[in-house]
C-alpha cells in the first residue's frame, strides 16, 4: 500500500465526487422514465423539443453536447417508437429537422412527476438543488469545458 496523501485520496476528488453524483442522478431517472418508455438520453432529446420543436440535428446536438455519431441512432430509434419524426428540408436535403409527434409532445404532462421523484431520490431540499444545479451549471461552463 502506498503512503497516499489526503488530496490524492479518491474520495477527496472532485472528479469523482461529480462521476458518483452525476451515475446516481441518472440512476434515479431510471424508473420513472421507464414508466413513460423513455431512456434518460431519450428524455433529455424531448426536453430540448419540448422548448424548441422543430429543431435541426446539430442544432439539438450542440444543446445536448453529442456528436452525431451519438445522436443519429437515438433520434432513429425514438422515431422508430413514434415519439418524433426527421424531416428534410425542401430548399437543403442535408438539413434536417427534428419534430415531435402527437405523442412525444403528450409525454410533456407527464413529466413534471418524473422531476418530483428525483428530487426525492435525491435527498436535497428544493433549495439545495437549486445550489447544486447552479453550481453544476457554473462547473461546466467554467473554462474547462471548452477543451477536450
Amino acid at each position: 500500500m502506498v503512503d497516499v496523501p489526503a488530496d490524492l485520496r479518491l474520495d477527496a476528488q472532485l472528479c469523482f465526487a461529480l462521476h458518483a453524483a452525476s451515475r446516481a442522478t441518472t440512476a434515479a431517472y431510471r424508473a420513472p422514465l421507464a414508466e413513460l418508455g423513455l431512456t434518460y438520453p431519450q428524455y433529455l432529446v424531448l426536453l430540448a423539443l419540448w422548448e424548441e420543436d422543430g429543431q435541426s440535428v446539430s442544432a439539438l446536438g450542440t444543446r445536448l453536447r453529442l456528436d452525431s455519431g451519438t445522436l443519429s441512432p437515438l433520434l432513429k430509434r425514438m422515431e422508430s417508437a413514434g415519439l418524433l419524426e426527421r424531416r428534410r428540408g425542401h430548399a437543403d436535403e442535408r438539413r434536417v429537422t427534428v419534430h415531435l409527434t402527437a405523442t412525444g409532445a403528450g409525454l410533456h404532462e407527464r413529466a413534471p412527476a418524473v422531476q418530483r421523484r428525483v428530487l426525492e431520490a435525491s435527498g436535497l431540499d428544493p433549495q439545495e438543488m437549486a445550489e447544486l444545479h447552479r453550481l453544476a451549471r457554473k462547473v461546466a461552463a467554467g473554462p474547462a469545458a471548452g477543451t477536450g
